[in-house]
């Protein structure tokens, strides 16, 4: 399940990043900054 939650989180976080290259704001780039590194603990760490 951890594994699971961590993709999708990881791919989240890859659209929200290219959703930055038409609209730059602040709060997507935390929110997106904060979704890879919950896919990344849960996917490679879990």
């Amino acid at each position: 399940m951890k594994k699971m939650i961590g993709f999708i989180a990881f791919w989240i976080a890859v659209g929200m990043l290219l959703m930055l290259f038409f609209t730059s704001k602040l709060v997507g780039l935390v929110i997106c900054a904060l979704l890879l590194l919950i896919g990344y603990n849960f996917y490679y760490c879990g």
